[in-house]
This record gives structure tokens, sequence and C-alpha cells, in this order.
């Protein structure tokens, strides 16, 4: 093997994943999506081997042979806006469930003040709808619209000045984020256990929402918002009916509001739960780590270490006190695949990485709300004002199958979705302790947004453990406690998930306050 270097640093080597078409096969032209590592755990094969040991008058041992092979990788990153919703489907065993997104646009015209994006499909586009155009060629032709007139099956026709584009880059794309009510539609009505959202003449139900969804009500301008303030921000909803949303999670208690001449705006995103049923979703992995080129003269030819039949197993997410979000993930794995320099990289697209802040725990964490989950009250009493830090851990528990004849693992099992966590918060109120004694049902959420764009991860059934105040000289008296997440059916039949993630690919700058 020739070769005329001494090393491989550490900053020549990069990670991609690609999405399998089965378990260890990809399709024709796998798309590697690169990832950001900030740091390996484990990643290749762990062999296993059995010396001889016969009963001779040698008394030596004689070479093992290999036996057994376990196959694993992990590694830490940033978690941003968008470097992890692929992954997060196999970590929940689900698709998102999404409004309208469109990436195949024809052509965006100008004629006579008719400003329109040409669509091979215009299904979930609705009058009203609040469209975030990206990646497009003319700036003016990306970020916020809002729809004022569908072409069933041909186009839609914004408010919006845009500029004409007769072939929009092939990664440009059209997502539905929000909708905008006639003038006067949208009012609030308190008189039942929980806050509704009635429309007088939209149906609601054809938003494409899910219940236990966040929403964001109200826009940047004084007329996209109800007349009374609390009625605005992130809200959870519990009830979708034709004629309104009932929301069971918000800021504030929420009061009757007559919405008179105001043109409401709500904006949404794309919900990620684990699912039930035929809705789960197996989603196998390769990752391709390449460990740069042994002969300079040679640089073009790399030589990489795949992990085959990946399976996302644990997944950490952990939100401190000032520094960065961050998470950890790790894979079971069938096989692993050493690949020479001069046999290359596997073929496949290899997209660049899409650029992306990370959140700060400082600023960009807008609300970490812990309670007792109710049926009357949107507003219920917070445990707490301040935490130090959240910790999440989302376990798959797989096992390897194994089998006579196959090295390695030929299919992975899937145990039970478990969801836990940690979070240490500053002590005020004797209630969470209570809470605890009485194994009362709990609600936790987390909502993050930066740069117009944001998520919300909420797990709707939670039962608590720990809770010895932590009492320190000179210190704030402080509260651990830990985290066990359960189906919230026994709520309602319509949350019967454990966890749920939702980004918004759009929201208004009042959502950063």
């Amino acid at each position: 093997m020739a070769t005329n270097v001494n090393k491989i640093d550490s900053n020549i080597t990069g990670l991609r994943i690609a999405e399998e078409e089965s378990i260890n096969v990809l399709p024709v032209t796998p798309n590697w999506v690169p990832a950001e590592p900030n740091d390996y755990g484990d990643i290749g094969a762990k062999i296993t081997t059995l010396v001889r040991n016969p009963i001779t008058d040698g008394r030596q041992r004689k070479k093992g042979v290999v036996t057994d092979l376990e196959a694993s990788a992990s590694f830490g990153s940033d978690f941003t806006q968008t470097n992890f919703q692929e992954l997060l489907k196999g970590v929940f065993y689900a698709n998102y469930r999404t409004k309208a997104e469109r990436s195949d646009i024809p052509s965006v015209t100008v004629n006579g003040g008719d400003d329109t994006y040409e669509l091979t499909s215009t299904t979930g586009f609705l009058v009203g709808s609040l469209v975030f155009g990206s990646k497009f060629t003319n700036a003016s032709n990306s970020g916020l619209h809002r729809v004022t007139a569908v072409d069933p099956g041909v186009s839609i026709a914004v408010a919006e000045t845009l500029t004409t584009e007769a072939s929009p880059p092939a990664d440009s794309k059209l997502v539905v984020v929000g909708h905008q009510f006639a003038s006067g539609d949208i009012t609030v009505d308190v008189s039942g256990s929980l806050p509704k959202l009635v429309s007088a003449a939209f149906d609601m139900t054809t938003l494409g929402l899910s219940v236990g969804e966040w929403i964001y009500i109200g826009g940047d301008e004084e007329a996209q918002n109800p007349l009374n303030a609390v009625n605005s921000g992130f809200k959870r909803i519990r009830l979708i009916d034709p004629d309104f949303l009932e929301l069971d999670k918000s800021a504030s208690t929420m009061v009757t509001d007559a919405g008179t001449s105001k043109t409401v705006r709500i904006y949404f995103g794309r919900k990620l739960q684990n699912e039930t049923g035929v809705n789960i979703v197996r989603k196998t992995y390769q990752l391709e780590l390449s460990l740069g080129a042994p002969d300079t003269a040679q640089p073009s030819q790399i030589q990489a270490l795949y992990m085959k039949g990946c399976l996302a197993d644990k997944l950490d997410i952990n939100i401190g006190t000032a520094t960065k979000i961050t998470n950890n993930i790790s894979f079971v794995a069938t096989d692993s695949e050493p690949r020479k320099a001069s046999d290359g990289l596997k073929s496949g697209n290899r997209p660049t990485l899409e650029d992306s802040d990370a959140y700060n725990t400082s600023s960009d964490v807008k609300r970490i709300k812990m309670a007792k989950v109710s049926n009357t009250d949107e507003a219920a009493a917070k445990f707490f004002s301040f935490v130090t830090d959240l910790n999440l851990s989302i376990s798959n528990n797989h096992k390897p199958a194994k089998a006579v004849g196959v090295l390695g693992a030929f299919d992975i099992s899937a145990g039970t979705f478990a969801v836990t966590g940690d979070v240490t918060a500053y002590f005020t109120d004797i209630e969470a302790i209570n809470s605890i004694r009485n194994n009362e049902d709990i609600t936790i959420d987390a909502i993050v947004v930066k740069d117009n764009a944001g998520f919300a991860i909420d797990l709707p059934l939670i039962s608590l453990g720990g809770g010895n105040p932590n009492i320190q000289l000179d210190e704030a008296v402080k509260l651990p406690l830990t985290m066990d997440a359960a189906t919230a059916a026994s709520i309602s039949p319509d949350l019967d998930y454990t966890a749920s993630i939702t980004f918004f690919d759009y929201l208004p700058d009042v959502a950063e306050v």
C-alpha cells in the first residue's frame, strides 16, 4: 500500500449520512448529507475473538478466531434549525406532519401586476396562506408572502411584488408557514373550559394542523394581532373543529376578544412526534467517515469507514446555562465497511452544508415551563421561573439481531420508545415536591426562537422524581428533578404520543421578544 503520510489530522476528516433504501442497501443515487460533529464517541466495529485453549503438555494457547462484531457510532454537535431535522425522523420513527411544501417550481411570473408562482401542484395552498420562499435567484421571490388567489394545479398569486424567474434554482422552495384570516373573522371565546380561537367563515380543519401542535398567534403589525395582547403568542392546540381551535397552553390567561377589523395571523410549522401503528416509519442510514488521503500524490483518493444498517438509537438534547444548545446521537449498526483510498468514496450526491447558526441558551430560549396538566387552565401555574439546565434523552432501545452464519447483525430490533430527562430549577415553591409525592400528571415544554425561525419541544405527560432541595452556602436553593415521559392518551386520545418537536420555518419578529 503506497503511502507517504505519517498521520491524518482530525481537521481533514468529514462525516456524511445517507438514508438507505432498505437495511444495508443504499438507493441507486444516495444523498450524502454533511454533518457537523463537535466530537466523536465510538465509531466502528468492536471485534470479539475466542482463543483456542486446548489441554496439552505445551501449556500454551493457540490463535483465536473472530466470533462476533458489534458496530456502532456516535457523535455530538450543535443543535441548529437545519442540521438535524432529517435525522430526527429516524429518532422518532416517523415522518413530519407537514403543510404544503413545494420544491418543483417551474417559474415565477409577473404579468400586469399579477405576481405568481407557477406550481406543479397547488394542494394545501389556500387564499390567505402565508408562504415562505427560500433560495430563489431574486431576493424578492424569497421571504414571506401572502396568497391572494389560487389557480388549482397551475399557480398561486401573492400580494407582494415578485421578480420574473423563468427557471428558479432546483433547490428553491415554497412552504406554507401560516395563515392570515379575513378582517374581523377571528374572535376569542373563553366561555368554555378552555379558550377557543373562533373563525366565522374559515374552516380550521383545512390548515393541516394536528392536536398537540404549537402555533404562534399574531404578527408584526398591530392589525395582525387580536385586540388583547394576552391572546397573541405561542399556544398549543387541544382540539380542532371546523369553526375553532381549542387551546390548552398559553403564556397568559386568554380573554374574550371581538377581533373587530383585525386580519389576525397565525404561524405554524412541521410537527414530528413518535407515531403508533401503521404510522410508524423505520429509517436506516449509512454513515461515511472520510479519513483523508494516505498518499499526497493522490489527494483525490480518500479512504473512509462506512457504518451500514444504522438505526438512530439514542438522542440527548442539552440546554445549559450560558452556552449553546447541543445534542449527542448514537447509532446501532449491522456492520462496518472500511474502504481503501484506491476504491474511493461511495457514489452519490454530496450537497453542501446549509449554514445555520447555533442557538444560545442566554437569549434564544423563550420558554421552559413545567406545570400540572390541566383541562381547564391554559396558563396553569408554573413550578419555577428559572432553570440552570434541561436535558432530554430519547431512546429506541435497539438490539442487534444475531444469527449463525452472520458476522455482525442481519437486522436490528426496536424496543420501547422511551423519553427521560432532568431539569435543575431555582426553588421557589413547595408545589413541585408535593407533585412528586402525589404522582401528579405534569407537562413540560421548551420554545426556542432565533432569526425569524425556531422550534418547540413538548412532552405532554411526565412523572417527576428527585426533588430534594440542593442547599449550598451563599447560593440560591436549587431543585433537581428527574422526568419520565409517557403517552398522553389518558389526557386526550389525540395526544397518544410521548414527545413532539415542531420546527417553524418562519416566525414574526415579535416572536423573538
